[in-house]
């Protein structure tokens, strides 16, 4: 592909998924990338379904605590054409300020009794609502943390390359802490 292919003729962006609004997908990791280019290596990399993206965020987020900068290049790589911006990146550094355990709580297994340790292979449930594609090039999906109430939405972008970018996370919201940091439990 050359430089300059994508000026040529645009062509049109598939449409968005419709779906009777109740799916929910696994998606399962037998071992997490521990390099930028194994993250770009991972057959959901490829970001042709909402629910590749959003299970993807969760990783690239699990990364922050232990390389903050391989973390934010995950997310830029999700985040496509509209890269993080200043704000974002402050968002996150905030977020994780003694709360490295959030973005674990999304896999499976993982709650405030294990101190949010996931089960391997580690494994991401992603779920659509009837109310997940209202709006033509969006999908707002929801994952469940094993320390909340209620599950965290996930808006992602289809661009016309055809890829579902990361548009809106509300992954690092608080959840409760986990029993080994609970002086109560």
């Amino acid at each position: 592909m050359g430089l300059f292919d994508d000026l040529k003729s645009p062509q049109p962006a598939p449409a968005a998924p419709q779906s009777g609004g109740n799916r929910t997908v696994e998606v399962s990791f037998a071992a997490l990338p521990e390099t930028l280019d194994g993250f770009k290596a991972l057959p959901l990399a490829q970001l042709s379904t909402p629910f590749d993206t959003a299970a993807l965020a969760v990783l690239a987020l699990c990364f922050y605590p232990q390389d903050a900068a391989l973390s934010l290049a995950m997310l830029d790589t999700l985040k496509g054409p509209q890269p993080l911006s200043a704000y974002d990146k402050q968002f996150i550094r905030d977020r994780f300020m003694g709360k490295d355990y959030v973005p674990r709580s999304y896999f499976e297994g993982a709650v405030p009794g294990n101190n949010y340790t996931p089960a391997e292979p580690y494994r991401i449930k992603v779920s659509e609502n009837p109310y997940s594609y209202q709006e033509q090039g969006y999908a707002k999906l929801y994952l469940q943390s094993g320390g909340a109430d209620s599950p965290r939405p996930v808006l992602l972008r289809l661009a016309k390359d055809g890829k579902w970018y990361l548009w809106e996370q509300h992954l690092l919201a608080d959840i409760r802490q986990p029993e080994s940091a609970n002086p109560w439990a």
